[in-house]
């Protein structure tokens, strides 16, 4: 079975219209959003092939490390520990969308983040992966409308929190991101822009987390954005597909919310509801089925100071999420909640400091022995 941890081995994410925070640049002050998070677009003059990126490097401790692993945790999973965590690079020509054009996007990734998001069925050593490969033809559709197919390893269309941590409100990402979600599929995808307020993605894959299929079957997911107004954004996503080795007759399925609000030009609001089940995953063969809800803020508190809130649950009643992955005993189900506080400072021009307090809480004991634990983080990144 395939699942969002890296004991059993996510971006971009198209988003509803304007949904897409890319926070690093936000966090700097640039106003536009980075093209990792935003829908293929360019203007009609063929584009040229671009090259950004960016390094992160952090240092993180928690109060209830266990063999200097933090329980739980995913890019600061090393206690009392600085890590390499990524060093980024994006080659892309971005496809026109007023005309029949083609683009690419290719996203090699190094460092110690690459370990725990490869897919299975490719594999470029320990500290290294191709985080999206694929190819974008565009079919133009009128003004401001258009068509796109899509092809090869794309990040998930699932979520607020993408692998590029600079595009996120926190540094390091929540429960829902890591267990109830996939990093990354490979396969085909239809893209439909219908108007300033209505998009629309279908996506065929091999699985969650998949270069190489691990069974005859293939996965769906679907994602409907709305944009009511424009402060408010709304995206409606379901999937469904065999992702257990070797099966095509028991089914992952599931649905995702997630709401977005702006209050002026300094304030944004998220809220993630996430629902699902799984065939044969919990004890004795049964389904198994568990649910998430996450809250962010972010803020501008002054021109060179953001600030980023989480608070999130997770309950896996059955144990098919959070059992036996980064650190969590073998068990039976429970319920994980954490509160997370990230300031971002941009003083440094093309650089976001980041120091990160974080509380996590489980209904067993699972932080060495205890409920919970109290952990702090620092990162830092440039964006190029």
């Amino acid at each position: 079975m395939s699942t969002k941890s890296p004991i059993t081995t996510t971006s971009s994410r198209l988003r509803a219209p304007g949904l897409a925070l890319g926070f690093g640049l936000w966090a700097l002050g640039i106003p536009n959003m980075l093209a990792a998070q935003s829908a293929d677009s360019a203007a009609a003059k063929p584009a040229p092939i671009t090259i950004t990126g960016y390094v992160t490097t952090s240092f993180t401790a928690s109060t209830r490390a266990t063999d200097e692993a933090i329980v739980g945790r995913l890019f600061g999973r090393d206690h009392n520990q600085f890590m390499l965590n990524v060093g980024d690079v994006v080659f892309e020509r971005v496809a026109a969308t007023d005309s029949w054009d083609a683009g690419f996007h290719f996203e090699p990734v190094f460092g110690q983040n690459a370990a725990v998001v490869k897919s299975g069925g490719l594999d470029l050593g320990a500290d290294a992966d191709i985080w999206q490969a694929y190819v974008t033809l565009n079919l133009p559709a009128g003004k401001d409308r258009y068509v796109q197919f899509k092809a090869g390893k794309m990040a998930t269309l699932m979520g607020l929190e993408v692998f590029e941590d600079v595009q996120n409100p926190n540094l390091d990402v929540g429960t829902q991101d890591i267990f109830l979600e996939p990093f990354t599929e490979t396969g085909i995808e239809i893209d439909g822009k219908f108007s300033s307020r209505l998009d629309a993605e279908l996506r065929v894959t091999n699985g969650w987390d998949l270069v190489a299929d691990n069974n005859r079957g293939k996965s769906l997911m679907g994602r409907l954005g709305l944009a009511p107004d424009s402060a408010t954004t709304i995206a409606l996503l379901g999937y469904v597909g065999p992702e257990q080795a070797g099966s095509t007759t028991n089914l992952r399925s599931g649905a995702q919310a997630l709401l977005s609000r702006k209050f002026g030009g300094s304030v944004t609001t998220w809220l993630q509801l996430d629902y699902g089940q799984e065939d044969g995953a919990a004890a004795g063969g049964t389904t198994a089925k568990w649910y998430g809800v996450g809250f962010w803020t972010a803020a501008d508190l002054s021109p060179h100071v953001g600030l980023g809130i989480r608070a999130d649950l997770v309950n896996d009643r059955d144990g098919a999420r959070l059992s036996g992955g980064l650190g969590y005993p073998v068990n039976g189900g429970q319920t994980v909640s954490s509160l997370t506080a990230t300031l971002n400072l941009k003083s440094w021009q093309h650089a976001l400091v980041r120091p990160e307090l974080r509380y996590d809480h489980s209904t067993l004991p699972v932080y060495d022995g205890q409920h919970s634990q109290l952990s702090i983080a620092l990162g830092v990144s440039h964006i190029f």
